[in-house]
């Protein structure tokens, strides 16, 4: 059997593997562990998508929260009924044709991707002709003007009241489909001839414009790519928590998916993987440190805000002793995996 035969065998193996543990979750885990599973992969999905741009191709992209806000609005206005529109937007109406139109769960998320990317491309023009510090200003402005314009546009979005009442349709089986997907075409494109131009563009885009790659051309095709994921995972948020409001997707949400690249390894999708799995699952296993711990002889009383303290001090010795992250720019593999499982045996 050739190696890439079997390759693809033991990743449809190991998507099965997965398939099966999340139905094991589903008819035996309880809702709190589910929640757990379901934040991890719209995680998987963000960080991926967002290593594409900050890891891949090198730029300081600060506002997947803007990509992540379209594609919200967008899903959860397309999946409510006219009823529930009309509950909603109480101080001003809806405008038409929102407040009349209704799509399946399926065509609101291509719907909010799609137009995270068109909005994407819109603003590439200004943000892909500028570099560093620059680009990290324009796109953090980006991601607060569209936030204050949710505010402000109360007959599209309902401004600070928000949507209540979303349909929860997001499950296991959207929210680690999409992750996986997600995961196999940002592989394949990293993998292409397209990935490699913008891992030249990180390294030095001068040379790569000398050696006849448009760095325009491959940026904005990295770009378009994670506002369409960035978008999809903000509709299955949104379907998650069934409430969104401008408040839920500020600068700190950006902030997070930064940490997970940066721990995971930035330019390593295995480590945005990594890193956005040990962030939704060490969040949650740090809030024991909040609650009272009696130990028979010592009684040590919750304190409010400490698993952020603890999570801080891990992210610090994480930069101090793995200052690439956990993968660096390392990939995972099925060869390396079995080379490390066979070296103690010879």
């Amino acid at each position: 059997m050739a190696k890439s035969q079997r390759h693809l065998l033991l990743n449809l193996a190991g998507i099965l593997l997965v398939f099966l543990v999340l139905l094991l979750f589903e008819r035996h885990g309880s809702l709190y562990q589910v929640r757990i599973l379901n934040n991890m992969a719209i995680f998987i999905t963000l960080a991926v998508s967002y290593n594409l741009v900050n890891g891949i191709c090198g730029l300081l992209h600060l506002g997947p929260n803007a990509f992540i806000t379209i594609g919200a609005y967008t899903s959860a206005l397309l999946t409510m009924t006219a009823n529930e529109k009309m509950m909603n937007f109480i101080i001003e109406p809806l405008i038409w044709p929102l407040s009349v139109v209704h799509a399946p769960f399926v065509l609101s998320l291509l719907a909010g991707g799609l137009l995270a990317s068109l909005f994407a491309f819109l603003i590439s023009f200004p943000v892909l002709r500028v570099r560093g510090d620059y680009l990290a200003i324009v796109t953090l402005g980006f991601g607060e003007v569209v936030r204050v314009l949710c505010n402000a546009f109360q007959s599209v979005t309902n401004g600070p009241l928000g949507l209540k009442g979303l349909s929860p349709y997001t499950n296991l089986w959207w929210t680690w489909g999409v992750a996986i997907f997600t995961i196999a075409v940002t592989t394949k494109l990293v993998n292409s001839s397209y990935g490699r131009a913008m891992k030249a563009i990180r390294e030095d885009e001068t040379a790569a414009r000398a050696m006849g790659i448009d760095p325009f051309k491959h940026l904005l095709l990295a770009f378009l790519v994670s506002a369409f994921f960035s978008g999809v995972a903000g509709g299955l948020l949104a379907h998650l928590i069934t409430t969104i409001s401008p408040t839920l997707f500020t600068f700190f949400f950006t902030f997070n998916l930064l940490i997970i690249i940066v721990v995971g390894g930035l330019g390593s999708t295995t480590g945005a993987v990594l890193g956005a799995a040990l962030f939704a699952w060490g969040g949650e296993a740090l809030r024991v440190v909040e609650s009272p711990i009696d130990l028979g002889f010592l009684r040590i009383p919750g304190i409010p805000g400490m698993r952020m303290v603890i999570f801080s001090i891990i992210l610090m010795g994480v930069i101090i002793f793995a200052r690439r992250g956990m993968m660096g720019r390392s990939e995972f593999s099925w060869d390396a995996l079995w080379a490390r499982l066979h070296r103690p045996a010879r």
